[in-house]
């Protein structure tokens, strides 16, 4: 059993961390935080929306205790509030706040391309050279476009590149601050330049990582990361605050 403090609005709130083993079977926890999870990332549950103990527990067929749990670990994520007397809602952010989130992964992703340059694998760049072929294709327009698929095609990209930088503090951090671009999906918002554009930045970022060059790397990574940021305060301002969806 382990103890923490935890500071809100001023105020010293105790929290016991018990050994979920003995509290709660962890397989349904991880069942609905899996759910929940996954429902949030692909919007089905959308930001501001109500996550309802009862109802969550009733369509994941498991007791409220597990319901409860897996609530908290999507609240540490940041993908959840708990609100008191009020209960959980998916969480949503303001264009302030999606500005910080990115301004953030800019320096992050930035730095772990960098630190890749000198450490990926030839198999690894090969299979980053495969997903640009097929975003390219997910992302052409007609009646085969999906660009869901594309996004999901874009996440292992980027995940490829930050394991390439060997450095699990490092994924870590990023993996906190990615979470976001998974909820809002700014492809969504991309207009034909955008995509192109992004595609772009794709194929010169394996060619930087081919030619171990880390400056190179870190520079087309800020560019993207910063277009990709331009699109989503784009969409986030012209829609209201937090309700613009996307990914790059």
């Amino acid at each position: 059993m382990s103890h923490g403090v935890l500071l809100r609005q001023g105020r010293v709130v105790t929290y016991i961390v018990c050994n979920l083993v003995k509290r709660v079977p962890v397989r349904a926890v991880d069942r609905v935080y899996e759910v929940v999870r996954a429902g949030i990332l692909n919007s089905r549950y959308g930001p501001g929306e109500r996550l309802g103990e009862a109802e969550l527990a009733e369509f994941t067929e498991a007791s409220r205790t597990p319901v409860r749990e897996a609530l908290r670990r999507l609240e540490v994520e940041g993908l959840v509030e708990v609100l008191p007397h009020r209960g959980a809602r998916v969480s949503a952010w303001t264009p302030d706040d999606l500005e910080e989130i990115y301004d953030l992964r800019m320096l992050l992703e930035a730095f772990a391309v960098a630190r890749a340059a000198t450490r990926v694998t030839p198999k690894e760049l090969d299979r980053m050279e495969e997903l640009c072929d097929l975003m390219e294709q997910a992302a052409t327009p007609g009646p085969g476009q999906d660009l869901d698929r594309v996004s999901e095609l874009n996440g292992e990209f980027h995940a490829i590149a930050r394991d390439a930088a060997a450095s699990t503090r490092l994924v870590t951090m990023l993996n906190a601050v990615v979470q976001l671009p998974l909820v809002v999906r700014t492809f969504r918002q991309y207009s034909p330049a955008d995509m192109t554009r992004s595609a772009a930045h794709h194929r010169d970022l394996v060619a930087a990582l081919r030619g171990r060059d880390a400056a190179w790397a870190e520079s087309v990574m800020r560019a993207h990361v910063l277009a990709a940021k331009s699109v989503l305060l784009r969409a986030a301002r012209a829609a209201g605050a937090g309700e613009a969806t996307g990914d790059e």
